[in-house]
């Protein structure tokens, strides 16, 4: 087992429950760790083998662009996503935060973690 670690991905986005929120959207930062079996690609060398990052980044940045009241149902729709398109994810956790969320105080960001693992097969 291994883990992969994208940190720091940031997008801007139109999130929120507020009018102003998803009109003028905001900036936004998301990190995501993925665990698998890399003792595969350890050895071949071969991309094919691995958890792809470019496809981890490009599943974010999608999923960011539909605005969501709610980071939590982000953060469930990158989970999915992965889930469904790479198999060799066994299990990911993504933190999804909101930089200077509007909330009446000096708050430098919100953030929603939320983890899950691949279902086992029947």
């Amino acid at each position: 087992m291994g883990r992969i670690k994208v940190e720091n991905i940031r997008v801007f986005a139109n999130h929120g429950c507020l009018k102003e929120e998803t009109k003028i959207g905001s900036d936004y930062r998301v990190d995501l760790e993925i665990k698998a079996n890399l003792q595969t690609s350890a050895k071949t060398d071969l991309l094919q083998d691995t958890v792809d990052y470019v496809f981890l980044n490009k599943v974010i940045r999608e999923e960011m662009a539909q605005p969501s009241y709610l980071l939590e149902t982000v953060a469930k729709r990158i989970l999915n996503r992965i889930f469904k398109e790479d198999t060799m994810v066994s299990k990911a956790t993504v933190w999804v935060s909101k930089i200077n969320p509007p909330i009446g105080g000096d708050v430098e960001m919100v953030t929603i973690k939320m983890s899950d693992k691949r279902k086992k097969q029947k």
